[in-house]
């Protein structure tokens, strides 16, 4: 068995140089990373810089029951970086800072930061700099994100126009399963610690949920398209909520079709097998992290083959609302019926 060090048989200090060894720099933009009171970073002229952060609380965003820390840090990550995306932009660089208790081990927090670092790794991002503090409770991680864009090319949630078309990337309702088929497993377990769970059968919902990517791959195939995004939304609440974020920024409304929202055969699956109404998945389950954008209706022809992109609906006028149209052709006004926060 392996021992595990205290975090107070290294310090903070000591904490930060151990974590340091493992960072390597990508990106030319990076000047100076972790070991100074600032981080210098030199975008290039003619860049504009995004700025986004986002908080991880244990017992909020990620129970460590059925979450490996890992993951947990992959998905620090990734997260971040999916709201740089869906500007459009580049990532280059994040700080992270972390709170954490007594309870944790330094390997636990170096489990943490090599899920960063696999992340990091993935997205060609630089992690240079940050902060480290006690908790009393559990751990939170912040991690706050740079990015570049060229000037004037940043998408915003405000561009869509009526007739624009609507687009997801990838498939929808996956995370939220995959959140369900975990914490009926940690019931079972908590009901009889000898219980050993069987998530093989359930792997892609499960990895959906543990490990979410950010999609730059989208990003970079619709530049080498031509393709520039009207409007654009990472989905972390649902597709529901985020399209009404569309609607309310760009003063338009929406027509989103049942028949055309993109499920997994997987995430079908047990959806069926908890008795809950894919549709009902696909509109309000969140941390899926796809891209929710619209693009010009001349652009059809460009975007209608790619297979990882779905075409959903279009935007309309806005005294128009915002309206699921079922394959019956009844228009339902949607609802945000997604994870809130408070």
């Amino acid at each position: 068995m392996s021992s595990v060090t205290p975090l107070n048989a290294l310090g903070e200090f000591g904490l930060i140089n151990r974590l340091q060894q493992t960072i390597t720099l990508r990106q030319p933009s990076t000047t100076l990373g972790i070991g100074d009171d600032a981080a210098i970073l030199s975008p290039a002229a003619g860049q504009d810089t995004v700025i986004s952060t986002d908080l991880l609380v244990e017992g909020v965003h990620f129970d460590l029951t059925f979450c490996p820390l890992k993951h947990v840090g992959y998905k620090a990550v990734a997260v971040n970086v999916s709201d740089v995306a869906a500007m459009n932009a580049t990532p280059t660089q994040i700080v992270v800072g972390i709170a954490v208790g007594a309870r944790y081990s330094v390997e636990a927090i170096e489990e943490l930061y090599e899920g960063m670092r696999l992340a990091c790794e993935a997205y060609n991002v630089d992690l240079v700099g940050g902060d480290t503090t006690a908790s009393r409770g559990g751990l939170t991680i912040s991690v706050t994100v740079l990015g570049q864009v060229a000037q004037g090319q940043a998408v915003r949630r405000s561009g869509a126009q009526a007739n624009d078309l609507l687009c997801v990337t990838g498939d929808l309702g996956g995370a939220l399963l995959g959140l369900q088929v975990l914490e009926r497993e940690k019931q079972a377990w908590q009901a009889d610690p000898e219980f050993q769970p069987e998530l093989e059968k359930y792997s892609y919902v499960v990895q959906r949920q543990l490990r979410p990517e950010a999609r730059m791959d989208v990003i970079y195939e619709l530049r080498e398209l031509g393709i520039m995004p009207t409007s654009m939304i990472d989905i972390s609440d649902g597709l529901a909520s985020e399209t009404l974020h569309l609607c309310q920024a760009s003063g338009v409304g929406a027509r989103v079709f049942t028949e055309n929202l993109p499920i997994a055969n997987p995430t079908l699956e047990v959806a069926e097998e908890f008795s809950l109404d894919p549709i009902m998945c696909m509109l309000n389950g969140g941390e899926d992290y796809e891209l929710l954008f619209t693009v010009p209706l001349a652009d059809h022809d460009k975007i209608k083959n790619h297979p990882d992109i779905t075409i959903i609906g279009h935007m309309v006028p806005q005294s128009e609302g915002a309206n699921l149209i079922t394959k019956a052709g009844q228009a339902v006004p949607l609802r945000a019926q997604g994870f809130k926060h408070f």
